[in-house]
């Protein structure tokens, strides 16, 4: 399918990461998907495995990032985008920044963490180097399986 405007790009490559968040819902994780573009094509897709992995940093970003540097043979992830469901968490994105990631597209917000915003808060933003930044691309399905997830864990914990 050919794709020529960029907002076109950004809803289908969301529309997969949104695919890789609905794959861990099924397995009891919280539901954030990620897949990382480069060229055109997808070169890595991820969704949180923490729960599986019994591993606190195996978000969705983290191992999308750490696949696509195996595809690339390069730590280094120039020309590449990033979407993510979820607004990246601190460590996330840490991560993103470290991997020299030039555009990073998500969806949702996280207002409770703030995780990205508080990285990129006045004082801090001088001594990072320059990033593309989208939030909220499909914002709307990328909360809703977010809020459908917490109900369900609060509905099995009996809160």
């Amino acid at each position: 399918m050919p794709l020529k405007k960029d907002a076109d790009k950004d809803v289908y490559f969301m529309s997969e990461a949104l695919k890789e968040a609905d794959a861990a819902f099924e397995e009891d994780e919280t539901p954030v998907g990620a897949c990382i573009i480069h060229e055109g094509k997808i070169i890595a897709k991820a969704h949180n495995q923490v729960e599986l992995l019994k591993d606190p940093t195996a978000h969705a970003e983290m191992i999308a990032i750490t696949q696509a540097a195996a595809h690339l043979k390069n730590w280094r992830l120039e020309g590449c985008t990033l979407y993510v469901t979820k607004e990246p968490c601190l460590m996330c994105s840490g991560a993103i920044f470290m991997s020299r990631v030039p555009r990073l597209v998500f969806g949702a917000m996280d207002e409770a963490a703030k995780g990205l915003r508080d990285l990129i808060h006045p004082g801090y933003e001088s001594s990072l180097r320059e990033m593309e930044i989208m939030g909220g691309v499909l914002a709307d399905p990328c909360q809703k399986i977010l809020k459908e997830f917490f109900k369900k864990v609060r509905g099995k914990s009996g809160n």
